[in-house]
């Protein structure tokens, strides 16, 4: 009778789940013609009382060989990576901006923070234009008063700079000699603002202002720039709304509408000049490039403001405290207008660094017809209803003027791209 040293029944085999293949755990003694046998039978019948799927342990370790090849790919494209594999496809989920899994709080933080920008640079708008006009009607010089807000921009952005809390640029004889012709016609339409601001109403003011984009492309037209039939539609209602309101405006002064106008063509001309001049000098910020404009037009600026106007400074001082009352109060107002005058104007560089061109001119826009709402309801000024309508217009037309030629600039920006 044949008889065999078999291990007992008890500790023989050893299954696993994953695995197919039957790990027999068998003695060395063994017979190798019966251990072939037994392996043969058990692989041509499958469990049939598992309902689990099996799948061979090399495919597993080559998927999972995949998986981290891939991960340490996303974090690190030319370093492999030693986190662990949970914690890599966490980090590359949330931070791509394509995939679906993306953090909620990032468009809510951001949504946040441009409201928070849009509602300052309004805020900030509002403050200046009414102090602004209460100085001025009290101290109806606005030379002056354009020097001292220029003035204040110029000290804050030093103390930005020497506290560095604002990166500072460098400073060369080509940079400065660049920004002279920008920094000329930026006091050119500042100054004519504040002139227009002392003649007529605020909100007439504003309206003649929004009338900017007609001299934009007359100008950019005469210098060689083309623009389709969409912008020269939309400058139309500009032309006729700001006639309107001209012609319908209680407060209508010759040297306030003139004012408006000059103004106009003044940052007009800056825009334009600042392209053409700046070109090599595109590493320096907005915020920074603004600053230098205001340091060189309040030293183009005073000089003049003396001559025609310092004669008559101290007896204008002297009327606007008996007007008012209290020093401390005109020297409140004062600071309050130079204060605010740069911080909107900061306020702006920082939402177009945070916007698209095409939301900025849509805000730029909302933000004019909230200045001219809030100053009349401060002011109390009387609005003929023609007088509104040809304000509405102008103000249309403005916004589709914006939209047109934001629709150009990105046609031009993908175009560049795709050559």
């Amino acid at each position: 009778m044949l008889s065999s040293n078999v291990v007992p029944s008890s500790s023989p085999l050893t299954f696993t789940k994953p695995n197919p293949h039957f790990f027999i755990n068998a003695y060395p003694h063994l017979k190798p013609n019966l251990l072939t046998r037994f392996q043969t039978q058990h692989r041509a019948i499958p469990l049939q009382s598992s309902k689990l799927s099996f799948t061979p342990t090399s495919q597993i370790q080559h998927s999972i060989s995949k998986v981290r090849s891939f991960n340490g790919y996303l974090l690190h494209p030319l370093q492999p990576s030693s986190k662990p594999r949970l914690q890599i496809v966490k980090a590359a989920s949330e931070t791509n901006p394509g995939g679906e899994n993306v953090d909620p709080s990032v468009p809510k933080s951001k949504n946040l923070k441009l409201a928070l920008v849009f509602g300052l640079w309004y805020f900030q708008n509002i403050v200046f234009n009414i102090y602004n006009k209460k100085v001025l009607n009290i101290f109806p010089f606005p030379w002056l008063l354009a020097s001292f807000q220029l003035l204040v921009g110029s000290i804050w952005m030093l103390v930005l700079w020497s506290s560095k809390l604002q990166p500072c640029p460098k400073i060369s004889k080509p940079f400065i000699v660049a920004l002279l012709g920008p920094a000329l016609f930026h006091t050119i339409g500042h100054i004519s603002a504040c002139v227009s601001f002392s003649k007529v109403a605020v909100s007439f003011t504003h309206v003649i202002k929004s009338a900017e984009p007609v001299f934009s492309v007359i100008f950019s037209s005469v210098l060689g720039d083309k623009y389709p039939i969409q912008v020269w539609l939309s400058i139309l209602p500009i032309v006729l709304g700001c006639s309107l309101a001209a012609v319908t405006e209680v407060s209508f002064n010759v040297q306030g509408l003139w004012g408006a106008l000059i103004s106009n063509v003044g940052f007009v001309l800056r825009n334009i000049y600042s392209k053409r001049s700046l070109q090599n000098f595109k590493e320096v910020d907005g915020l920074n490039l603004y600053g230098w404009i205001t340091i060189l037009s309040f030293l183009y600026l005073f000089p003049v403001a003396i001559f025609v106007e310092g004669s008559q400074w101290i007896p204008g001082y002297y009327k606007a405290i008996e007007a008012i009352g209290k020093p401390s109060t005109f020297y409140f107002w004062v600071l309050l207008s130079g204060v605010f005058y740069h911080l909107y104007n900061q306020s702006s560089y920082q939402a177009l660094d945070e916007i698209s061109p095409l939301t900025f001119s849509v805000g730029n826009t909302m933000k004019r017809v909230v200045v001219i709402v809030s100053t009349v309801l401060v002011f109390r000024n009387p609005v003929r209803p023609l007088n509104a309508l040809g304000s509405a217009i102008a103000i249309l037309g403005t916004f589709l003027y914006s939209q047109a030629t934001s629709k150009k600039k990105e046609k031009k920006i993908e175009g560049e791209k795709s050559s």
